[in-house]
């Protein structure tokens, strides 16, 4: 009886709802709810909205902390940014990608330039040319469950096309995992980059951009937010999810005065895996020991400003197994320089275990490490055309996707009644980004609402 009346007088009122966490999957999810006409509070422990989106200003223009593009696929993302009024400024432009290897560059525009990688034999040429079609036309990632993507690529390409071709792209994600990842979330990338094709398999890459960076869809869903009557709330480290008779009743804050306390009929988490755990001791055993298990890469960013170019690319995939980073993004091969003050930005990518000396090290101390192999991709780089620099971590910048990996997701709905998580452990296959990211959060929202009011 008293659950039935429960949920009858919730849905007499709207839901009262805590999200937790800022990035751009809980304020897509508080935005859902707040324009279903609930009562949202969005709480963020650090003080800036955003996660992985956040920006920064380097000569007057605003850029992201870490790299990010969409690609023509990107149907949640592109719609949430119409929804919003900002459609006009989503601007998309080709790619430039390229593959450097021994110091020597490869373009890799079109899948003809493939044919042209002569790191590799002719034969290993056509036989990748011939895997990456088969991957594009195979639609189920579940098709390759359970499957090692090192496995399935030595079998169709040969070792020398998983050494020189994809082993580097995957060493380039996940360091020292990389022979035990996930096929399906192999095979995702492959058909993702296909997808972002608008003119066929032929046809050059496009990516989006906003205009003025994404820190203006941030901006545009917080705004929504608070006009639909939802509340956020940024340095608002949450201490604990409140548990009574098996479900959640709000949570626990540090107030002015000491530990306060927030009521919620639902909370929504959209936090990394180890922190949730943490922040509900209530939760089932074997779901902690799951959550616990759930192993992170940080992702790093050295972002330098320079007063020229350094390359002609926009992605640039590093093969040299000896190189302290795996990819470099030059922003301004992307966007012009002119948006940041004449000057060209370029992001230094790596993904590190805990542990790795960048986790510890200064801007400095990385730069100082990247700078001989700087050079391999400008031979004439020198400290006198950088004007500014700046490094960015986040400790659960990628969850590492073992090839049994899709056995170990945790749930959306938690074992605590009114308890919802969603982060990045649950894209699986898809890669993390803003697009998976943004459907994630705004399908667990809905979930929310339909068991909280049925």
């Amino acid at each position: 009886m008293k659950a039935a009346s429960d949920r009858e007088r919730r849905s007499q009122r709207p839901l009262r709802v805590i999200v937790i966490g800022a990035g751009i999957g809980g304020l897509a999810a508080a935005y859902d709810l707040a324009r279903r006409g609930h009562d949202v509070r969005l709480l963020e422990a650090g003080p800036q909205l955003g996660g992985q989106v956040r920006t920064f200003e380097i000569g007057g223009g605003r850029i992201e902390s870490f790299y990010h593009h969409l690609f023509r696929s990107d149907s949640d993302a592109i719609e949430l940014i119409a929804e919003l009024g900002l459609a006009d400024d989503l601007e998309w432009v080709e790619s430039t990608i390229t593959f450097l290897s021994n110091e020597r560059s490869y373009p890799f525009v079109t899948p003809l330039d493939l044919l042209r990688y002569k790191p590799v034999s002719l034969l290993t040429r056509l036989r990748l040319g011939f895997a990456a079609l088969l991957l594009r036309r195979q639609s189920n990632a579940r098709a390759y469950e359970g499957l090692r993507a090192r496995d399935w690529i030595i079998s169709r390409v040969g070792r020398e096309g998983y050494e020189r071709v994809w082993g580097p792209l995957l060493r380039a994600k996940f360091g020292r995992h990389a022979p035990e990842i996930a096929m399906p979330w192999f095979w995702s990338k492959v058909h993702l980059r296909f997808a972002s094709r608008s003119g066929g398999p032929l046809a050059r890459e496009q990516l989006g951009y906003l205009r003025g960076s994404f820190g203006r869809l941030i901006d545009a869903l917080a705004a929504a937010i608070v006009s639909a009557g939802g509340r956020i709330e940024v340095g608002r480290p949450v201490r604990r999810v409140v548990v009574e008779e098996g479900a959640v009743v709000g949570v626990e804050v540090e107030g002015a005065n000491g530990p306060e306390r927030l009521p919620a009929d639902a909370v929504l988490a959209t936090i990394p895996s180890g922190v949730f755990e943490q922040l509900v001791p209530e939760l089932e055993p074997a779901e902690r020991e799951r959550l616990a298990a759930i192993e992170y890469q940080w992702a790093t960013v050295l972002v330098l400003a320079l007063d020229r170019p350094l390359s002609s690319s926009y992605w640039l995939t590093i093969t040299d197994e000896d190189c302290p980073f795996v990819l470099t993004v030059e922003q301004t091969n992307l966007r012009p320089a002119a948006e940041y003050g004449g000057q060209h930005i370029v992001y230094f990518s790596n993904y590190a275990d805990p542990g790795d000396p960048i986790v510890e090290e200064s801007e400095e101390q990385v730069l100082a490490r990247y700078e001989p192999y700087i050079r391999r991709i400008n031979r004439a780089f020198e400290r006198s055309w950088i004007r500014g620099t700046w490094l960015f971590r986040d400790r659960a910048g990628q969850p590492i996707v073992h090839h049994r990996y899709a056995e170990t997701i945790a749930p959306h709905r938690a074992s605590v009644r009114g308890l919802y998580l969603a982060n990045n452990t649950q894209i699986y296959p898809e890669d993390r980004g803003q697009n998976y990211t943004i459907r994630m959060g705004r399908r667990v929202a809905r979930m929310l609402i339909d068991d909280m009011t049925e």
